[in-house]
């Protein structure tokens, strides 16, 4: 198989092989293709995470329309009772 890479990745490439981490090019691109594989297996993981927490929360209950002005009076309501002196 033949890869054409771009002057950037093939520097790259060269630079990995120079610090002697690596004995070849081929060395190089096996280790990014198996960190590649290992990434697009977390990234499945947190998509299924994600996907049951959106489960959840959509067989969570009935919803209800919230009211930012009635939410701020009653949370400076809380606030003034809270501060009242003893």
């Amino acid at each position: 198989m033949n890869v054409n890479l771009t002057p950037q990745l093939e520097e790259l490439v060269r630079a990995k092989v120079a610090t002697g981490m690596y004995n070849s090019a081929s060395e190089v691109v096996r280790d990014a293709l198996r960190l590649m594989a290992q990434h697009d297996q977390v990234r499945e993981v947190k998509f299924e995470q994600l996907h049951q927490e959106i489960k959840l929360g959509l067989n969570s209950g009935e919803t209800s329309t919230w009211d930012a002005a009635n939410f701020k009076q009653q949370a400076r309501q809380r606030q003034k009772v809270g501060n009242k002196p003893a």
